[in-house]
């Protein structure tokens, strides 16, 4: 089991905002709170196709990467078919030099039913993802890239590098036992989603370690994380929200100061290293709260 003490918490970036409606100051003012608080880092989503609004995670992530100096930045996840992994490769490599190596990158496969209005072709669906992982991995850290697969073909350079070497932490994300196959092969660790409760978690992190015993690779080296919703409080205040998201809020951990620690510390036992921490609105009180009402009972 992983130790209480051992694990680290993150907040989300607020993302959720309105046409015309973005504040400077306060999206300033909370991500130098989160670091003032000690957060381990900050957190975007990818949902470029979404009737909530919502702002793109490379912008909101630059955006954060000036507002900051110590908080790493990340986004769990990209949905990587969706975009040309060469500009997708230098957007991300830009933004590690903009922030003096900071960033975290997730990558999931995401659905087929995503792909039409991208104009992506459902075919070879699986091998589309993962050589675009490849190939952002060969732009990142290989000083000529000689790429050929079934999808793309590329000879040709990339500078600068991401400033981590050889590059910046490649999370993988996604439900079903492939996906956590796929995490090993190609990743440096595993994020759970947001949407599966803390039992379906634990299922995926025992798959997990039986696929790096399979696989030769040191749980040490491979980390692991979860995305959970919380509400310090009141629970009605994002049960609505994911119910319309996922059908029911059973994931979310919500009510009083001890019940949201005992809903963390659970996860934690779980196996996650790294849990951020999901608000959804109402970004600062909660910050307030979560530091100082919640995670004290968990150390």
């Amino acid at each position: 089991m992983t130790e209480i003490t051992a694990a680290r918490f993150a907040v989300s970036l607020p993302q959720q905002i309105a046409d015309g409606t973005f504040e400077p100051a306060a999206f300033r003012a909370y991500l130098r709170r989160a670091e003032e608080l000690g957060f381990h880092s900050a957190w975007a989503r990818e949902g470029t196709l979404n009737p909530v609004p919502t702002l793109g995670p490379i912008e909101v992530m630059t955006y954060a990467a000036a507002c900051t100096e110590r908080l790493r930045l990340g986004c769990a996840v990209f949905v990587s078919v969706v975009h040309n992994p060469l500009l997708l490769a230098k957007s991300l490599s830009t933004l590690d030099q903009l922030s003096r190596g900071r960033l975290e990158v997730g990558f999931g496969l995401g659905s087929r039913s995503l792909l039409g209005p991208f104009g992506v072709s459902p075919e070879g669906f699986v091998t589309r993802f993962t050589e675009g992982i490849e190939l952002m991995k060969a732009c990142w850290s290989e000083p000529k890239v000689a790429f050929h697969g079934r999808f793309f073909q590329v000879e040709a350079a990339m500078e600068p590098k991401a400033y981590q070497k050889p590059y910046p932490p490649v999370w993988m994300g996604g439900h079903q036992p492939a996906a956590i196959r796929r995490a090993v092969r190609h990743g440096d660790g595993f994020v759970g989603a947001g949407g599966a409760t803390t039992a379906a978690f634990a299922e995926q992190v025992r798959a997990l370690r039986g696929e790096l015993e399979q696989a030769g690779r040191d749980p040490a080296g491979f980390r692991v994380a979860k995305r959970v919703y919380v509400s310090v409080g009141e629970r009605g205040r994002i049960e609505g929200s994911l119910a319309r998201m996922y059908g029911n809020a059973d994931m979310a951990v919500s009510g009083p100061p001890d019940a949201c620690a005992q809903g963390l510390s659970e996860v934690l036992r779980a196996g996650a290293e790294l849990v951020p921490l999901d608000a959804m609105s109402d970004e600062t009180e909660q910050l307030e709260r979560l530091a100082g009402e919640v995670l004290p009972l968990l150390f």
